[in-house]
């Protein structure tokens, strides 16, 4: 669609600086490591990722939206076969996919193999806004598939995936920031939507905890599966960010984009 990468860029870029400059002004947790390093090498991961994306759609053309463009031009998916108002198609599919990317997030950590990519994204040692940008470019790569093949499926107009990545995107970066709210404001709001106190738990060192909470953006698909913890054992300020690295190697770019095909 005309406009949709500035629109998502736009969105992206000013929702990234408000929450920076919350979590600078109000921080839930003190930093143990320089900012500086750990922020050049998670930029650096997206970087790589937005490159292979650009090369995954020369090989792929269609990505996700585009995908949706084609379903509804051949009549493929179920919301191509229904006259729903666009309303009730929407909100469908943005709680599908939502669903979706939970159920992804859980395989993750459950089949070795893919944990091996995930774990670059829990191994960061802090916990802040560009903790939601640091993945692998191999599982974004396998995620965008996944997408595809779901978009033909249920067959979602264009903007109801924009508008997903969007939340999807936004709320990522919220409850992955470093940003203190008052207690009363968390308990409400986890009550619908993904809070950083109530993600924090996933990356905690302890695998109990960080096997928890695999919610990116509604609480709710954590609350039915039981896989909810509402607090870390040690409390936000005491407990342990990442996996076993707890030195400067997780906040170097060629050692975090390795770590999939090292030995351990």
């Amino acid at each position: 669609m005309e406009y949709e990468a500035i629109i998502r860029f736009g969105v992206f870029a000013g929702l990234f600086a408000i929450l920076a400059m919350a979590e600078a002004l109000l921080p839930r947790r003190e930093r143990a490591h320089s900012r500086m390093g750990r922020w050049m090498t998670n930029w650096g991961i997206t970087i790589v990722n937005t490159v292979s994306l650009r090369l995954l759609a020369f090989a792929l053309p269609l990505l996700a939206v585009g995908a949706a463009l084609d379903a509804e031009a051949n009549g493929w998916g179920l919301f191509n076969m229904t006259d729903w108002p666009a309303w009730i198609e929407v909100t469908l599919a943005v709680l599908f996919f939502d669903f979706a990317i939970w159920l992804q997030h859980l395989i993750t950590h459950k089949i070795p193999l893919l944990w091996r990519l995930h774990r670059v994204h829990h191994a960061d040692v802090e916990f802040d806004v560009t903790t939601a940008i640091r993945f692998h470019p191999v599982e974004i790569a396998l995620s965008m598939l996944l997408k595809i093949g779901l978009v033909y499926i249920i067959g979602p107009s264009a903007l109801a995936i924009i508008l997903f990545e969007i939340i999807l995107n936004g709320t990522a970066m919220f409850n992955h920031s470093n940003l203190k709210l008052p207690l009363w404001l968390d308990r409400w709001l986890r009550l619908v939507i993904v809070t950083p106190d109530m993600h924090r738990v996933h990356h905690s060192v302890h695998r109990h905890e960080h096997d928890s909470n695999y919610g990116f953006s509604l609480s709710i698909w954590d609350r039915m599966f039981r896989t909810y913890v509402p607090q870390p054992e040690k409390g936000h300020e005491g407990m342990t960010i990442g996996l076993e690295w707890q030195d400067d190697r997780p906040t170097k770019l060629g050692w975090s984009l390795w770590l999939p095909f090292s030995k351990r």
